[in-house]
């Protein structure tokens, strides 16, 4: 199966102090990953060059078999990839306004609009809140919302920085259902996580960085299997 994602001979430099350097990494399409190291490793900085954001200073970063370029292709592979932050910016608005600014973007009105905001809401157990305001919402709420405004735009990867971070005990099995519930829809999800028992929870493959680099195979990057506990 070809890669949804792939590095290849990358290399991102932040001044003189820190330098992201990966030879060759691939992500295949449905699958979660997770990103672990300490802070300052490059978890971050990884997810802003997977999310095109960041141009890396050399190397190749594909997508579905495509290499990234610069101009309208670039825009263009952008969006198959969302990256939602860790601490998530929500516009001063209703639910429902947040959901729906990406999709007039993308020129999805009417009723179809309507539908998958809808649909996006119920995955993240928030039915009904659509016309609450952004301001009011508990701190659990405002990261299933940014979750939902992700996915309404149905992207081939969605990317997380540290989501779970700081989520109550109610909140946190529900954003991890969601989140589980995604690569069965063809989703690659890949994250920053410091919580080194949400990859056994969520089935997913560890990848660890450690000063801007991945750890060896044999030793850092475990696959747990569809029957972990």
């Amino acid at each position: 199966m070809e890669p949804i994602l792939s590095l290849r001979n990358l290399q991102y430099s932040r001044g003189a102090q820190f330098t992201l350097s990966i030879d060759h990494l691939d992500f295949q399409p449905g699958r979660i990953y997770f990103l672990a190291g300490p802070n300052g490793a490059g978890k971050s900085t990884l997810l802003q060059l997977l999310g095109l954001l960041l141009p890396p200073d050399r190397g190749e970063i594909i997508v579905a078999g495509t290499a990234v370029r610069g101009g309208s292709d670039r825009q263009l592979m952008r969006r198959q990839i969302t990256l939602v932050e860790q601490s998530p910016f929500l516009f001063d608005g209703t639910v429902y306004d947040n959901l729906a600014f990406g999709l007039r973007l993308r020129n999805v009105r009417g009723d179809l609009q309507r539908r998958r905001i809808s649909s996006a809401l119920e995955a993240v157990g928030l039915q009904g809140v659509d016309f609450r305001r952004a301001p009011a919402l508990s701190g659990g709420e405002t990261r299933r919302v940014a979750l939902a405004r992700a996915m309404v735009l149905r992207p081939k990867v969605l990317l997380l920085d540290e989501p779970t971070a700081g989520l109550d005990r109610e909140s946190l099995p529900l954003f991890e259902n969601c989140l589980e519930a995604l690569p069965r829809e063809g989703v690659t999800v890949i994250m920053s996580t410091h919580d080194a028992d949400q990859s056994r929870r969520l089935r997913g493959e560890v990848l660890r960085l450690e000063a801007g680099r991945l750890t060896s195979p044999g030793t850092m990057k475990e696959r747990f299997p569809a029957t972990a506990s």
